[in-house]
């Protein structure tokens, strides 16, 4: 097994093997991993076994940590459908050799969830165990299956009825600026922080990738009062972003949001994924608010993501 670092050269040969791969998604092209680059030290590897590309390991890489890449929420080697185990197990063996010879002082691995996977693609877990990895972090998301989604409470039905009734319009839009406005004034009251995107990226993305990332508003009176920004996958379709105005909220703007977009991708994606409710590496679980991703139909899926130390002295495994 060779290990390869990625170069821009390798742009064509790196996004061509996202596209047909078992459990690659569109956040892995380089065209949305390279929009943020001056912020990580990006070391991203190509595996070949003898002279075929057999996998792709998004990464950067700080203070002697190689990392699945710190822009993404996923990460982990990328695969195609002829990936057995064994083969895993020899890529994490090459793996470890590249860090040795690099004088990386361990690995942070971030498994993609099982729902984003076209094919089965927990060789990884497999071989993560294999070497001795531990958890860093269980967090919790909320997952609905849209072909058979658990009933709402009496309470968000109503809030949705309200909604309709109030003249609320769920509409498709490209008004980045609106949204983003509405969120950073959310998290700023909520939480003391502010989006990882500006309205400026996400056009930019967009543009990039007009199918898989979409914005929809909830409008009242001519006025985005509420809204999410989707991020759409194969199987998944995840709420990247949402916001909601206290007059949304007093109305079920929100609500109406969603129970709309379970409605309108039931058929054509297998998950609508919240995306997780949980702060310090998932030690603290939000009960408030994964509470609210579960009264529409939802129950938890978990992120992993696991470490591999190495001595310092040997860079022996642990």
């Amino acid at each position: 097994m060779i290990v390869k670092k990625y170069t821009d050269n390798d742009k064509d040969l790196w996004n061509s093997f996202i596209q047909n791969s078992k459990n690659g998604i569109f956040m892995f092209n380089r065209n949305f991993m390279e929009y943020h680059k001056d912020r990580f030290t990006d070391n991203s590897l190509l595996f070949y076994d003898e002279e075929k590309l057999v996998a792709i390991f998004p990464a950067s890489i700080k203070d002697g940590v190689l990392s699945s890449h710190g822009g993404l929420t996923y990460g982990g080697f990328i695969t195609g459908n002829d990936m057995k185990q064994h083969h895993m197990n020899d890529c994490f063996t090459a793996l470890k050799e590249y860090a040795a010879a690099n004088g990386i002082k361990e690995i942070i691995y971030k498994h993609i969830p099982h729902i984003y996977h076209k094919q089965p693609a927990e060789e990884d877990l497999y071989s993560l165990f294999l070497n001795n990895a531990e958890v860093l972090k269980v967090e919790a998301s909320t997952v609905v299956d849209l072909a058979n989604p658990l009933k709402m409470p009496k309470g968000r039905k109503a809030q949705v009825g309200r909604a309709r009734r109030e003249g609320v319009v769920i509409q498709e839009s490209t008004d980045f600026e609106a949204f983003i406005d509405l969120e950073n004034s959310v998290l700023q009251e909520r939480h003391g922080t502010k989006a990882v995107h500006t309205a400026e990226e996400l056009h930019l993305l967009q543009g990039y990738f007009p199918e898989n990332i979409k914005l929809f508003a909830a409008m009242y009176q001519n006025k985005l009062i509420a809204g999410t920004v989707l991020f759409i996958y194969d199987n998944v379709v995840h709420t990247q972003y949402m916001a909601a105005s206290e007059l949304a909220r007093e109305i079920g703007a929100l609500d109406f949001t969603i129970a709309t977009l379970i409605e309108m991708f039931k058929t054509s994606k297998k998950w609508l994924d919240f995306g997780i409710s949980t702060e310090d590496a998932g030690h603290f679980l939000n009960e408030g608010l994964i509470s609210q991703k579960e009264g529409f139909g939802g129950r938890t899926n978990v992120y992993q993501t696991w470490r591999i130390k190495f001595s310092p002295a040997k860079f022996q495994i642990q």
